[in-house]
């Protein structure tokens, strides 16, 4: 008997960790906080353990961000409110992506604040 299309899952709590700290090339280099993640997370999610869960954490986060920076952007017209928001969107961004890769380098499940759901 032949075994065919067999996959193996194999454990690398590292590849998640530095999926997660993917997510600060955007502060690094100004772009990349989510093309570099989805290409990781798209490229490795069948034959990581653990990987779908977190790579759907991180664009989700990813999309999340981009849109509460859109929101604070009209939002510097009312009173300044907007860059408030901003500065919130950049302390955050910066700190949950490495809170999480602490987490993923434990083998825990990643943090889902302030997160929107768009892939489930």
């Amino acid at each position: 008997m032949e075994v065919i299309n067999q996959k193996t899952v194999r454990t690398d709590n590292t590849l998640l960790a530095v999926t997660h700290l993917t997510q600060l090339l955007g502060y690094a280099i100004g772009f990349g906080s989510l093309i570099v993640p989805l290409i990781i997370w798209l490229s490795s999610k069948d034959r990581v353990e653990g990987m779908n869960e977190h790579g759907k954490a991180i664009i989700n986060f990813q999309i999340s961000l981009i849109l509460y920076i859109i929101i604070s952007i009209p939002a510097i017209l009312l009173l300044g409110l907007g860059i408030l928001g901003l500065i919130g969107v950049g302390i955050i961004g910066f700190i949950l992506p490495i809170v999480n890769a602490v987490k993923a380098a434990n083998g825990e499940s990643p943090s889902h604040f302030m997160t929107i759901r768009f892939i489930s």
